[in-house]
């Protein structure tokens, strides 16, 4: 699973740390302007853990009584808004 961050966070880095070094940006405007130094770079690469996978979610189990007759139906959670609607329906 890929990490996200925000643009706005990531600029916010930038801004603080180009703050703290004291570099600016400055628009060179003719041809004769003296190259600027290469700003360090000031971030780290980091390590992030391995992806967790997602803890097994069991089946949806649903037990019907109507005096003597039992009605059991088993369901993939992975599609719980179908059993959801099926339910629904069911108690119309």
């Amino acid at each position: 699973m890929a990490q996200v961050v925000n643009a706005n966070l990531l600029r916010q880095w930038v801004r603080d740390a180009e703050m703290k070094s004291g570099t600016a940006v400055v628009n060179a405007t003719t041809a004769a302007a003296p190259k600027a130094q290469e700003a360090k770079t000031l971030f780290v690469p980091i390590s992030l853990p391995p992806p967790v996978q997602p803890a097994h979610v069991p089946d949806i189990r649903i037990e019907l009584r109507r005096g003597p007759k039992t009605v059991t139906v088993a369901w993939r959670a992975s599609v719980a808004s179908e059993c959801a609607a099926w339910m629904c329906e069911l108690l119309r």
